[in-house]
């Protein structure tokens, strides 16, 4: 079952409708609730490799559902330290549970000041009420 709306205080968002969770010089990524629910059930997901540099605002997975395949961008640089093998199995997680057990990647940060340029809850929720 799909997850409810929603958008955590807690979290960061990217205006490509990826969160990340910053934790000191390491950060959690995901899409948003906004995401998952405009992609329909997903049913693959194609992490990047554990060592992989990623860059902000460029791809670094794929999430494919039964509408499309389409990229995850990375609202912040760094390095992957590790992906959710869980989505390997279950990839639904990602709708039932997007900031939970439907994280995607966790990185460790190579410019933390990035995080300056992403919304919070509120600027977000302003954001996709637009769209």
């Amino acid at each position: 079952m799909a997850a409810e709306q929603s958008y955590p205080e807690d979290l960061l968002y990217h205006d490509e409708h990826d969160w990340a969770r910053i934790e000191g010089e390491e950060g959690t990524f995901g899409i948003t609730w906004f995401a998952q629910d405009a992609l329909g059930e997903v049913v693959f997901f194609d992490p990047p490799e554990v060592g992989t540099t990623i860059s902000k605002d460029q791809p670094y997975a794929e999430v494919e559902s039964v509408k499309a395949v389409s990229d995850v961008v990375a609202p912040m640089s760094g390095e992957i330290l590790a992906v959710n093998e869980a989505l390997g199995d279950e990839p639904a997680a990602v709708n039932d549970d997007p900031y939970g057990e439907g994280w995607m990647v966790r990185v460790r940060l190579s410019d933390p000041t990035e995080r300056d340029a992403l919304l919070d809850a509120a600027a977000y929720e302003k954001l996709v009420q637009k769209s």
